[in-house]
């Protein structure tokens, strides 16, 4: 699957640099930021975000990245993406450094070679199979020949084959899969043009609250659970490991502090995303708290879902997760 730069630039921030990945100049800003890594350190360090991702919102409130990298003279810039396929592309080309994205965006951007690794891992943002309150569909095995709204490459997407085929269903020959992103399958959910959506936090939240929408299968299910991770591009993971080392542990300190502090959590997001609080705190609720390296077991989970999507044809040739995995430097 090759990501297209429209996508990416419908899907992502209007700042210059987005828009420089967009008009096809991600190539001559990934070789002008590895010669600089190579000469020394960076002055910037690049995060891409989603609203589903709380630990990056609050990051971002909180600046504790920007405060432990001040001192090394080097500052942060903030991306958001309204999913992961378009984040990695530009994780791959070199316009951001490091973001978080759920299981299924990796396995697509390793198998079209994008120059990433996987630096850490953590409970997957919640998921659902979600249908309108007054649908007569009551469960998975009912969506036969429905039309199911996804965003293609998403995290969704695995939970959508894996609640199939767990119904007995597959994607490719039971439904007809709608490939969109949140914005647009939000429309099409509560203008009646799909039977059922499959979507994650706070999305999954805001379609209970706002739309009635009814959830038929969660990743609450253990069939349908899995890790969400995050990634930075290759030659950054390289040539400025202190730096990355340095945000992920501001990163684990902030996660371990927010599973034991979820109400302000809510608030805080709230306050940098405009969705209500009483939104987050629904999705806070339902979601494990967890961060640290790649584990073998997430490296298995992963190689497992790339063999699942090779034998659907969705990938064009097998691929070694563990090929991508970064080990972090021992101090």
């Amino acid at each position: 699957m090759t990501l297209s730069r429209r996508h990416f630039l419908a899907s992502t921030s209007t700042s210059a640099l987005s828009a420089a990945v967009g008009s096809g100049l991600g190539g001559g800003l990934a070789l002008s930021a590895s010669k600089a890594w190579a000469e020394g350190q960076a002055s910037e360090v690049r995060i891409g975000f989603q609203k589903g991702a709380p630990i990056l919102l609050l990051a971002r409130k909180q600046q504790v990245i920007e405060n432990r990298l001040k001192p090394l003279g080097v500052t942060v810039k903030w991306v958001e993406f309204q999913f992961g396929p378009p984040m990695l592309e530009a994780i791959g080309a070199g316009a951001v450094d490091v973001g978080a994205v759920g299981d299924v965006p990796p396995i697509f951007a390793q198998s079209a070679g994008a120059n990433l690794v996987y630096v850490a891992g953590a409970p997957s943002v919640p998921h659902a199979v979600l249908v309108p309150k007054n649908s007569p569909i009551k469960t998975v095995a009912d969506l036969k020949g429905k039309r199911i709204a996804v965003a293609k490459g998403s995290s969704a997407q695995n939970v959508a084959i894996k609640a199939l085929a767990h119904a007995g269903l597959s994607i490719t020959k039971d439904v007809t899969p709608i490939y969109l992103g949140p914005a647009d399958a939000t429309s099409a959910f509560i203008g009646g043009n799909v039977d059922a959506w499959i979507v994650w936090d706070p999305y999954y939240a805001i379609a209970e609250d706002r739309y009635n929408a009814r959830s038929i299968a969660d990743t609450s299910d253990s069939h349908l659970s899995s890790s969400g991770y995050y990634l930075a591009n290759k030659d950054f993971a390289n040539q400025q490991s202190k730096l990355l080392v340095s945000t992920l542990e501001e990163l684990s300190k902030l996660t371990t502090w927010a599973g034991s502090h979820r109400g302000v959590l809510a608030d805080l997001a709230a306050e940098a995303t405009g969705i209500d609080a009483k939104i987050w705190k629904t999705s806070f609720d339902r979601q494990a708290f967890g961060f640290g390296p790649i584990t073998p077991f997430q490296i298995h989970q992963q190689q497992e879902l790339a063999d699942a999507f090779l034998a659907l044809n969705l990938i064009p040739k097998k691929i070694n997760v563990s090929d991508s995995v970064w080990t972090w430097p021992t101090k």
